[in-house]
């Protein structure tokens, strides 16, 4: 974002947040429960719905495992998953997808 609209931006929120009466400190206090509420999470949607674990399980969980999804997938781990390293040797010559338009481009790396 160039930093016009930038500016631009700023001065928008900063007149909606006086129209509805808004103080800084009123937009800090929330930020900070939205942080905290899902510090306490244990499981996440990809849209951001959080649970704790405790309690009735919400109904897009329910949804999600009546789907057929395992209740493991949207557990949160401790420690974030590391990228799996790339595969040395891989002989793409054989990759399922040949004859596709993406498999025809040629790569520029070869």
């Amino acid at each position: 974002m160039d930093e016009r609209k930038r500016d631009s931006m700023i001065a928008y929120l900063r007149h909606r947040m006086e129209e509805f009466g808004i103080s800084p400190d009123d937009l800090a206090a929330a930020l900070a429960t939205g942080q905290s509420e899902q510090a306490g999470a244990r499981y996440r949607s990809a849209t951001g719905n959080t649970w704790s674990g405790e309690g009735e399980m919400p109904q897009w969980l329910k949804q999600a495992i009546s789907a057929g999804q395992s209740i493991e997938h949207f557990e949160l781990s401790a420690t974030p998953a590391a990228a799996p390293a790339p595969k040395a040797g891989v002989d793409w010559r054989d990759d399922p997808f040949a004859g596709s338009p993406l498999a025809r481009q040629e790569n520029p790396s070869r």
